[in-house]
């Protein structure tokens, strides 16, 4: 099946390895920790709110995958039993920016989804479930159209299988996901596999629940299902896909590991921070919840190191709020601090991959909206996928402050992140470092680089809201110039602003920016 025509696009050791750096002019080493570096102010520095940043440019903390910021597209996309709409040469060419990565067909509607191997399914059908999800069906042509746009984008498909057909003694019912692999293999489709969606969540859904133990068993039936299947013998499978781990959840986190830790290729769970139905602009400033995954990874990782020491973990479904999202809100601007520190506190803690729900219209979480218009953060996304390699980076820092008013807690407004500059990217020779600022604050903050990016050319590329709804608005500008895709078949070139050798950095309050330290000759970042 032809692809639509589209242009492609064009510390140091000290620290802990694997944090990233989080100041206020004050260095917080452990939770709790908040007392100012003691450092003697340098020769000339005159300011009280410099902060002087340097890089370990010998080795990375962490190695992330090269897919490491991947999308979603719900179920819930499925118009009347048709994906038509992905031929779209814009969605294509929107979708292949951000390649390469994986593509994630599951949401709630999955384990309502039955397949028919049919060109021309039925106008009306019944199906299981509530009647919320009736005619919820995937047949032959939406899979080729699914497929084929995947495979047009440079995105490799992972496909979640309906968990919830079930047999009377509750063990998994794979007749239907079997004819659905029979077709995929007969077309040759290069596919990976997941089964069912937030399977902890079945009993609030149907009224019926799967443990952790049984589904560990449909796991296993899975992967022997698979290697029956000569195309999918060698198939990766991910999950369980499990929701935020509270306490009843890491049990059934407990119970999959033990039977099925072994089988899957990778340990996922999903993450959303706030309640789309009550949200307020403001939340998505307040740094208390830029740290609540903190807590999630570190319970994830124990009982994940607990069965299979050093399997890898994808966050697998992350939006911004719950609920489908808030129109101007969770689709704006501000919705960028909660995504972009996402991406850095992940890549620093060595999560493999995040999945961001979703690609395309569903709620206002999406990147893209129904009249396949771009949003601020698939802008935030595409400058990450340019401009942000696999490697992660130390770094080090020493803050000039002011003495704190009594009684005041130092929230930690400034979050600063490094990475070995992408290898895909030809406008910067490879050694070259890249940084990614995330100024919470309501004032601008100065940032002088030291050590090993003392005196380098440093290209910027500031990240703001465009036009007068501020941190509301759907708009952006790179640099000062509003981001617009140039045509249906072309995305805007992004242009950086050059910054003089040894100039400070100035970040303007209550904005994203990446800034491209060249030829730093980084050891790191030398060799793939």
């Amino acid at each position: 099946m032809p692809c639509p025509s589209s242009c492609p696009p064009g510390l140091l050791a000290l620290m802990a390895p694997g944090l990233a750096l989080i100041v206020t002019f004050s260095l917080p080493s452990q939770a709790g920790d908040r007392r100012a570096l003691p450092v003697e102010k340098p020769p000339g520095v005159k300011g009280r709110t410099l902060i002087l940043l340097d890089v370990n440019t010998k080795s990375p903390v962490r190695i992330i995958s090269e897919n490491f910021l991947s999308l979603q597209l719900d179920p819930s996309i499925i118009h009347d039993g048709w994906l038509d709409f992905l031929s779209s040469r814009r969605l294509v060419t929107l979708a292949r920016g951000l390649a390469p990565a994986f593509l994630r067909f599951a949401g709630k509607r999955t384990d309502f989804l039955q397949f028919h191997n049919v060109k021309n399914p039925a106008k009306s059908r019944g199906g299981p479930g509530p009647d919320y999800y009736l005619k919820n069906y995937e047949d032959a042509r939406s899979l080729d159209k699914l497929y084929n746009f995947a495979d047009c984008s440079g995105l490799h498909l992972i496909f979640a299988l309906n968990a919830l057909r079930r047999n009377p003694n509750n063990s998994w019912n794979s007749s239907n996901a079997l004819s659905l692999l029979k077709y995929s293999a007969s077309k040759k489709y290069n596919i990976s596999w997941e089964l069912g969606n937030e399977p902890n969540n079945y009993r609030t859904l149907i009224g019926r629940s799967v443990n952790g133990s049984q589904l560990g068993k449909d796991y296993t039936q899975l992967r022997s299902l698979l290697q029956l299947i000569r195309t999918y013998s060698r198939a990766h499978l991910y999950g369980p896909n499990i929701g935020r781990p509270r306490k009843n959840v890491i049990a059934f986190l407990e119970g999959f590991m033990k039977v099925a830790g072994g089988t899957v290729d990778a340990v996922t769970w999903q993450h959303y921070y706030i309640d789309g139905r009550v949200a307020k602009v403001t939340d998505f400033l307040k740094t208390r919840l830029l740290d609540t995954l903190s807590d999630q990874i570190r319970k994830i990782q124990k009982v994940v190191n607990t069965y299979t020491p050093g399997k890898k973990i994808w966050l697998e479904g992350v939006g911004m709020t719950s609920a489908g999202g808030m129109n101007n809100l969770s689709d704006s601007y501000a919705a960028g601090f909660l995504w972009l520190n996402t991406l850095g506190l992940l890549a620093s803690q060595g999560i493999d991959v995040v999945v961001r729900h979703s690609f395309l219209d569903h709620g206002h979480n999406h990147l893209v909206d129904q009249n396949f218009n771009p949003l601020p953060d698939y802008w935030l996304s595409l400058l990450y996928k340019r401009l942000i390699g696999p490697k992660v980076l130390a770094i080090h820092v020493a803050g000039l402050q002011r003495k704190p008013r009594p009684g005041r807690v130092i929230r930690d407004k400034l979050r600063i992140y490094a990475h070995c500059t992408s290898y895909h990217n030809h406008n910067y020779v490879r050694g070259s470092i890249t940084l990614y600022i995330i100024n919470l604050h309501r004032s601008r903050k100065k940032i002088k680089l030291a050590g090993t990016l003392r005196d380098k050319i440093v290209h910027q590329y500031l990240l703001q809201p465009y036009g007068k709804d501020g941190l509301h608005s759907k708009s952006v500008q790179l640099n000062g110039q509003p981001l617009a895709m140039v045509d249906d078949g072309t995305l805007p070139e992004l242009k950086p602003r050059p910054l003089r050798a040894g100039r400070t950095l100035v970040i303007p309050p209550l904005t994203m920016s990446f800034y491209v330290v060249k030829n730093v000759n980084a050891l790191a970042c030398r060799y793939r």
